[in-house]
Protein backbone atom coordinates (compact mmCIF):
# COMPACT_ATOMS: atom_id res chain seq x y z
CA UNK A 1 0.00 0.00 0.00
CA UNK A 2 1.38 3.31 -1.26
CA UNK A 3 0.73 6.61 1.53
CA UNK A 4 3.43 8.75 0.10
CA UNK A 5 5.74 9.44 -2.71
CA UNK A 6 8.66 11.74 -3.13
CA UNK A 7 10.54 12.32 -6.52
CA UNK A 8 10.52 14.39 -9.37
CA UNK A 9 7.19 16.06 -11.11
CA UNK A 10 7.07 15.12 -13.83
CA UNK A 11 3.82 16.42 -15.77
CA UNK A 12 0.46 17.82 -14.63
CA UNK A 13 -2.64 17.30 -16.22
CA UNK A 14 -5.92 18.74 -15.82
CA UNK A 15 -6.79 15.87 -12.92
CA UNK A 16 -3.58 14.12 -12.23
CA UNK A 17 0.42 14.18 -11.85
CA UNK A 18 3.08 11.87 -13.06
CA UNK A 19 5.50 11.55 -10.29
CA UNK A 20 8.87 9.75 -11.04
CA UNK A 21 10.20 7.72 -8.28
CA UNK A 22 13.18 6.51 -9.58
CA UNK A 23 12.58 5.78 -12.58
CA UNK A 24 8.84 5.01 -12.12
CA UNK A 25 6.28 6.79 -13.02
CA UNK A 26 3.38 6.84 -10.71
CA UNK A 27 0.03 8.90 -11.65
CA UNK A 28 -1.38 10.57 -9.09
CA UNK A 29 -4.96 11.81 -9.29
CA UNK A 30 -5.77 14.97 -7.17
CA UNK A 31 -7.78 18.15 -6.40
CA UNK A 32 -7.18 21.26 -8.60
CA UNK A 33 -6.27 22.77 -4.92
CA UNK A 34 -2.93 20.37 -4.66
CA UNK A 35 -2.58 20.30 -8.42
CA UNK A 36 -2.18 24.40 -7.89
CA UNK A 37 0.09 24.14 -5.28
CA UNK A 38 2.67 21.59 -7.34
CA UNK A 39 5.90 22.93 -7.96
CA UNK A 40 7.28 23.17 -11.53
CA UNK A 41 7.83 19.99 -13.80
CA UNK A 42 11.59 18.95 -12.60
CA UNK A 43 11.52 19.81 -9.27
CA UNK A 44 11.39 17.84 -6.15
CA UNK A 45 7.65 17.19 -4.93
CA UNK A 46 6.30 14.99 -1.85
CA UNK A 47 2.23 13.93 -1.98
CA UNK A 48 0.73 12.07 0.84
CA UNK A 49 -0.96 9.22 -0.95
CA UNK A 50 -4.29 6.74 -0.64
CA UNK A 51 -4.53 3.86 -2.78
CA UNK A 52 -7.48 2.37 -4.08
CA UNK A 53 -7.58 -1.02 -5.04
CA UNK A 54 -9.99 -2.83 -7.49
CA UNK A 55 -10.17 -5.76 -9.27
CA UNK A 56 -9.68 -4.12 -12.58
CA UNK A 57 -7.30 -1.39 -10.98
CA UNK A 58 -4.86 0.31 -8.99
CA UNK A 59 -5.39 4.23 -8.33
CA UNK A 60 -3.63 6.37 -6.91
CA UNK A 61 -5.20 9.86 -5.03
CA UNK A 62 -2.67 12.28 -4.17
CA UNK A 63 -2.87 14.92 -1.74
CA UNK A 64 -0.49 18.43 -0.86
CA UNK A 65 -1.69 18.03 3.15
CA UNK A 66 -3.10 15.38 5.87
CA UNK A 67 -5.82 18.04 6.06
CA UNK A 68 -7.35 17.09 2.36
CA UNK A 69 -6.32 13.77 2.63
CA UNK A 70 -8.36 12.95 6.07
CA UNK A 71 -11.10 15.30 4.75
CA UNK A 72 -11.08 12.67 1.51
CA UNK A 73 -11.12 9.82 3.58
CA UNK A 74 -14.17 11.05 5.87
CA UNK A 75 -15.90 12.03 1.99
CA UNK A 76 -15.69 8.65 0.81
CA UNK A 77 -17.48 6.73 3.85
CA UNK A 78 -20.49 8.85 2.56
CA UNK A 79 -23.42 6.62 0.50
CA UNK A 80 -23.04 7.87 -2.98
CA UNK A 81 -19.37 9.68 -2.79
CA UNK A 82 -16.82 7.70 -4.32
CA UNK A 83 -12.71 8.98 -5.33
CA UNK A 84 -13.67 11.06 -8.07
CA UNK A 85 -16.67 12.66 -6.55
CA UNK A 86 -14.61 13.29 -3.19
CA UNK A 87 -11.91 15.20 -4.97
CA UNK A 88 -14.64 17.30 -6.81
CA UNK A 89 -15.46 18.33 -3.37
CA UNK A 90 -11.91 19.20 -2.41
CA UNK A 91 -11.17 20.97 -5.88
CA UNK A 92 -14.26 23.31 -5.01
CA UNK A 93 -13.77 23.85 -1.07
CA UNK A 94 -10.39 23.71 0.76
CA UNK A 95 -10.82 21.95 4.11
CA UNK A 96 -11.30 24.82 6.70
CA UNK A 97 -14.24 25.56 4.09
CA UNK A 98 -15.37 22.29 4.00
CA UNK A 99 -15.55 21.72 8.00
CA UNK A 100 -16.88 25.20 8.22
CA UNK A 101 -19.50 24.68 5.40
CA UNK A 102 -20.63 21.45 7.37
CA UNK A 103 -20.87 22.88 10.89
CA UNK A 104 -22.83 25.42 9.62
CA UNK A 105 -25.16 22.67 7.13
CA UNK A 106 -24.65 25.26 4.36
CA UNK A 107 -25.68 23.13 1.70
CA UNK A 108 -25.54 25.36 -1.24
CA UNK A 109 -21.84 25.57 -0.35
CA UNK A 110 -21.42 21.91 -1.27
CA UNK A 111 -23.89 21.49 -4.13
CA UNK A 112 -21.24 24.13 -5.88
CA UNK A 113 -18.77 21.49 -6.23
CA UNK A 114 -18.99 19.19 -9.92
CA UNK A 115 -21.40 16.20 -9.46
CA UNK A 116 -22.87 17.05 -6.25
CA UNK A 117 -26.27 18.04 -6.24
CA UNK A 118 -29.16 19.21 -2.95
CA UNK A 119 -29.48 15.94 -1.91
CA UNK A 120 -26.20 14.87 -2.07
CA UNK A 121 -25.19 17.68 -0.49
CA UNK A 122 -27.97 16.89 2.04
CA UNK A 123 -26.68 13.52 2.80
CA UNK A 124 -22.72 15.03 3.40
CA UNK A 125 -23.87 17.50 5.88
CA UNK A 126 -26.18 15.55 7.88
CA UNK A 127 -23.38 12.41 7.97
CA UNK A 128 -20.39 14.21 8.19
CA UNK A 129 -21.80 17.56 10.18
CA UNK A 130 -20.98 15.27 14.11
CA UNK A 131 -17.69 14.29 12.33
CA UNK A 132 -16.02 17.76 11.18
CA UNK A 133 -15.06 18.82 14.25
CA UNK A 134 -12.38 15.95 14.96
CA UNK A 135 -10.41 16.83 11.65
CA UNK A 136 -7.24 19.14 12.34
CA UNK A 137 -7.81 22.46 11.18
CA UNK A 138 -4.33 23.42 10.31
CA UNK A 139 -3.30 21.74 7.34
CA UNK A 140 0.74 20.32 7.61
CA UNK A 141 2.54 20.73 4.16
CA UNK A 142 4.32 18.18 2.99
CA UNK A 143 5.19 19.58 -0.54
CA UNK A 144 8.96 21.28 -1.02
CA UNK A 145 7.51 24.29 -2.86
CA UNK A 146 5.64 26.96 -1.17
CA UNK A 147 1.69 26.72 -0.98
CA UNK A 148 1.38 28.82 -3.83
CA UNK A 149 -2.49 28.12 -4.45
CA UNK A 150 -3.65 28.56 -0.85
CA UNK A 151 -6.47 30.78 -0.33
CA UNK A 152 -6.07 33.76 2.13
CA UNK A 153 -10.08 32.94 3.27
CA UNK A 154 -8.96 29.46 4.20
CA UNK A 155 -6.17 30.87 6.78
CA UNK A 156 -8.75 33.64 7.96
CA UNK A 157 -11.24 31.47 9.20
CA UNK A 158 -8.69 28.22 10.35
CA UNK A 159 -6.73 31.37 12.68
CA UNK A 160 -10.48 32.67 14.11
CA UNK A 161 -11.64 29.27 15.04
CA UNK A 162 -8.10 28.37 16.34
CA UNK A 163 -8.35 31.28 18.62
CA UNK A 164 -11.88 30.16 20.05
CA UNK A 165 -11.12 26.64 20.48
CA UNK A 166 -7.91 28.20 22.69
CA UNK A 167 -10.23 30.39 24.25
CA UNK A 168 -11.96 27.60 25.66
CA UNK A 169 -14.85 27.21 22.98
CA UNK A 170 -15.47 23.57 21.71
CA UNK A 171 -14.05 22.88 18.23
CA UNK A 172 -17.80 22.37 16.82
CA UNK A 173 -19.31 25.34 18.39
CA UNK A 174 -16.15 27.77 16.94
CA UNK A 175 -16.65 26.17 13.75
CA UNK A 176 -20.04 27.22 13.65
CA UNK A 177 -19.56 30.44 14.74
CA UNK A 178 -16.70 31.56 12.82
CA UNK A 179 -19.14 29.99 9.70
CA UNK A 180 -21.77 32.04 10.26
CA UNK A 181 -19.84 35.22 10.79
CA UNK A 182 -17.45 34.61 7.57
CA UNK A 183 -21.13 34.54 5.27
CA UNK A 184 -21.82 37.56 7.35
CA UNK A 185 -18.57 39.25 6.20
CA UNK A 186 -17.51 38.03 3.46
CA UNK A 187 -14.49 35.96 2.10
CA UNK A 188 -12.34 38.98 2.75
CA UNK A 189 -12.82 39.19 6.34
CA UNK A 190 -9.60 38.96 8.40
CA UNK A 191 -9.31 36.32 11.59
CA UNK A 192 -9.40 39.40 14.12
CA UNK A 193 -12.83 40.40 12.23
CA UNK A 194 -13.77 37.03 12.18
CA UNK A 195 -13.07 35.99 15.64
CA UNK A 196 -14.72 39.25 17.22
CA UNK A 197 -18.15 38.12 14.93
CA UNK A 198 -17.54 34.68 16.18
CA UNK A 199 -17.57 35.36 20.03
CA UNK A 200 -20.69 37.54 19.46
CA UNK A 201 -22.36 34.66 17.51
CA UNK A 202 -21.68 32.58 20.52
CA UNK A 203 -22.78 35.42 22.70
CA UNK A 204 -25.87 35.40 20.85
CA UNK A 205 -26.45 31.62 20.88
CA UNK A 206 -26.05 31.19 24.77
CA UNK A 207 -28.27 34.26 25.56
CA UNK A 208 -30.99 32.41 23.42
Amino acid sequence: MIAKLAGILDQVSADAAIVDVGGVGYLVFCSTRTLGRLPPPGAPVKLLVETHVREDHIHLYGFADAAERDWFRLLTTVQGVGARLALSVLSALGPEQLGLAIVAQDRGLLAQADGVGPRLAARIVNELRDKAGSLALAPSAVMTAPAAGARPGEDAAADAVSALVNLGYRRAEAYGAVAAAAQRLGAAAAPEALIRAGLQELATGASR
